[in-house]
């Protein structure tokens, strides 16, 4: 299985359809933890819940995941507080997933 956290994310334009359930399901597998949702468009999202010790453990946290997204030109919704983020992750373009969702779900795992 190749190692989703070793490519690199590609700047989508809107110019792919987004992934079906079976592709979704495909890629599911190749990240840790990670769930797929659907919106109130049905559109499909990665959604993952991080808990950390403190606030401050979180801030350190979504401040490398917001290098990494600007790193990879990928930028993902971010909520956080005390102990805890909620990353969640999806193509704006197409609204819905494609591969460098699950790229940049993969190479957040490793941080």
């Amino acid at each position: 299985m190749n190692d989703l956290s070793k490519k690199k994310c590609v700047a989508c334009e809107g110019n792919i359809p987004p992934f079906d359930t079976s592709q979704i399901h495909k890629y599911l597998k190749k990240v840790d933890g990670w769930e797929v949702k659907s919106n109130e468009n049905k559109n499909f999202y990665l959604i993952k819940d991080f808990k950390f010790k403190n606030f401050k453990e979180s801030q350190i946290f979504i401040n490398k995941v917001g290098n990494l997204a600007e790193a990879e030109n990928h930028h993902p919704d971010i909520s956080f507080g005390w102990g805890y983020c909620t990353i969640k992750i999806f193509t704006h373009a197409i609204k819905g997933l494609a591969e460098s969702d699950f790229i940049l779900a993969a190479k957040i795992d490793k941080i």
